[in-house]
């Protein structure tokens, strides 16, 4: 079936959004004309059709996904009718005026409040700046030893460091890697990219001090982890001089947030 508005030229026409129950609600007002069958037959199809026709979707859809096309195209097709038969309507009805009247404005808040709920999903869903990328952790939980100490090593070549070296291995003597700091101060840095339940302690960070300190009299010393450190172990690193990137700090340096013992 289809309607036309060209016998209501006070019609006025604009796009606007409704819920399914907005949309039922004026389907069973609408009952005591021709015309009003008509629309209520209309908006009833309409929302028959937009359920049970085929979305162009995999075998396994994203239901939010496919419930959005399914929104997109009873609006498209609603938002081009309601309000403008809504005013053909008033017009044109005398028992059922001051019903449609109410109602007319009921379809309006609704759709300012869908409005602004669209507004704060896409507040809440866009990027942010500040907020670390979705995936930084998983990815670095899925490396190997090896791999961990070269994505360092990019991290710091990223932050301005030079004459980067992964050294780690056999007779790294404690440490991971060297480099120079942008300003040329020395830097070592140990890696350890252990399950996220598990923590550094203080005879980890002790024996990296010696290495840093002793063996390579480092002036800049970073021990990277993908797990905490233990309150001990924070104490100890934190007298030393060494900086502890635990798995929070981590994830945030991966981000892009620069470390600030390397500006």
């Amino acid at each position: 079936m289809s309607l036309s508005l060209g016998c209501y030229p006070q019609a006025r026409r604009s796009l606007t959004v409704y819920s399914r129950r907005a949309v039922l609600n004026v389907a069973m007002l609408l009952r005591d004309s021709d015309i009003a069958r008509q629309v209520r037959t209309y908006l009833l199809d309409m929302e028959y059709l937009a359920r049970v026709q085929p979305a162009e979707a995999p075998v396994a859809p994203d239901t939010s996904s496919l419930n959005a096309r399914i929104d997109q195209r009873i609006t498209h097709v609603l938002g081009k009718t309601v309000v403008p038969m809504f005013n053909a309507l008033i017009e044109t009805s005398g028992d059922h005026r001051k019903e449609l009247t109410a109602l007319r404005a009921g379809v309006q808040r609704i759709e300012r409040r869908l409005h602004q709920h669209h507004a704060r999903l896409q507040r809440l869903e866009g990027t942010r700046d500040d907020r670390p990328a979705v995936g930084v952790m998983a990815a670095m939980d899925a490396m190997n030893g090896r791999t961990f100490e070269h994505h360092i090593a990019k991290l710091l070549r990223r932050d301005g460091c030079t004459n980067v070296v992964v050294q780690g291995g056999h007779g790294d003597r404690g440490v991971d890697i060297i480099a120079l700091t942008a300003d040329g101060r020395r830097l070592v840095v140990q890696c350890k990219r252990f399950a996220p339940y598990l923590n550094i302690t203080s005879p980890d960070v002790q024996k990296f001090v010696g290495s840093a300190k002793v063996l390579y009299r480092a002036e800049v010393a970073l021990y990277v982890a993908t797990c905490p450190f233990t309150p001990e172990a924070l104490s100890i690193a934190s007298e030393a001089g060494i900086t502890a990137v635990h798995r929070g700090v981590l994830e945030e340096w991966s981000a892009g947030e620069p470390l600030k013992v390397l500006e």
